[in-house]
């Protein structure tokens, strides 16, 4: 069972639980990832990296985070 302020949410196939009022950002920087190696896609829809701040998880957020490498 969730507690009221918890929220779930779906990051690369794995669950989360985190606080209600979690931005995007927040997420990101917890999770240690590099904001300009990855693409970050929100229910399907890809995100602007500039509004990482603005953006506010809901229950059953899905989202999938996606690293570049390089190479030739």
């Amino acid at each position: 069972m969730i507690k009221k302020n918890k929220i779930k949410i779906k990051v690369n196939g794995k669950n989360y639980i985190v606080n209600n009022n979690y931005s995007l950002n927040t997420l990101i920087n917890k999770l240690d990832i590099p904001k300009k190696m990855v693409a970050i896609e929100l229910n399907k829809k890809i995100v602007d990296k500039k509004k990482l701040k603005k953006i506010i998880l809901k229950q059953k957020d899905c989202l999938e985070i996606v690293h570049f490498i390089g190479g030739g």
